[in-house]
């Protein structure tokens, strides 16, 4: 009884367990604009950076939507072609940032890094989102799971998609 009561205290004490309003003014939160083929980092309240990412095909491909970091994984396993993680010749790169889209839990659609860095910038995905290695490396390190992630087509500023999800607090007027 003591183990159970103990392990309710400890996951929801954990900073990875959405408690309440989820983001949070200060929170990482991760924005995509398909139509831009760009990812945003909000963190502190303000955007700390925009990068060049690869988008679905077609628009329909990545799916659009706020959902939730549940996975991430160093030198992912590219299950569909049995491809080792670390391995030259797979296409998730270093790195995976699942998210929950279409109840996938974080295993089919993510943001990850690319073994064809001249694709980034460009709508030629499945479905997921694809930096270089090196800024998947970068983020990766700075997005807890738990953070949520924006897909959006929306053609408002990252500052101002921040503003309407709770992501930063809006200038006072």
């Amino acid at each position: 009884m003591l183990q159970a009561v103990l392990a309710i205290f400890i996951l929801a004490a954990s900073p990875i367990w959405p408690i309440g309003e989820n983001p949070i003014d200060g929170d990482p939160f991760v924005i995509v604009n398909v139509d831009r083929n760009q990812l945003a980092f909000i963190e502190d309240g303000r955007v700390k950076e925009v990068l060049p990412a690869a988008t679905g095909k077609q628009q329909s491909k990545t799916p659009l939507g706020l959902f939730t970091i549940t996975v991430k994984a160093e030198q992912p396993y590219y299950r569909k072609k049995d491809i080792p993680g670390g391995d030259p010749t797979n296409p998730l790169g270093s790195r995976w940032i699942g998210f929950d889209a279409e109840e996938t839990e974080g295993r089919t659609y993510g943001v990850h890094g690319t073994n064809q860095p001249s694709s980034v910038g460009y709508a030629v995905t499945s479905g997921c989102i694809r930096l270089t290695n090196e800024n998947i490396v970068e983020l990766y390190d700075r997005v807890p799971i738990g953070t949520k992630i924006l897909i959006t087509t929306k053609q408002l500023s990252f500052e101002e998609l921040a503003i309407e999800y709770g992501a930063i607090r809006s200038a006072p007027k």
